[in-house]
């Protein structure tokens, strides 16, 4: 995928550091962060983009691609970011199985 001035952009999931990593141009531009539960659901709880970079979709992107991921794998997510939560409300992921928090804890 490229941005509008046709630099290259990259998602990939880097289970090391457990979060999945949006790189603009070859530079980390931001990250959403998830952990692994007993059960294998991965949780959500922060989202974060270099100010360098905002105002760009920076976190809609990888929010999407962390969860069409996520869906591929056939994992479930927990939302406890905001930024996680708000996209999954308004956008449908399909083959994503989804476990509502009651009480999400963000970061």
């Amino acid at each position: 995928m490229t941005d509008d001035d046709n630099t290259l952009i990259t998602v990939s999931r880097n289970d090391e550091d457990h979060r999945y990593e949006i790189h603009v141009g070859g530079v980390l531009a931001g990250f959403t962060v998830f952990r692994i539960d007993a059960r294998g659901r991965l949780h959500f709880p922060h989202t974060e983009v270099d100010p360098a970079f905002r105002g760009r979709g920076i976190a809609q992107r990888v929010v999407a691609e962390a969860m069409a991921d996520t869906a591929r794998r056939g994992e479930t997510v927990v939302p406890h970011c905001p930024v996680v939560a708000k996209y999954l409300r308004e956008q449908d992921v399909p083959g994503l199985t989804i476990e509502w928090p009651e009480h999400p804890h963000p970061e």
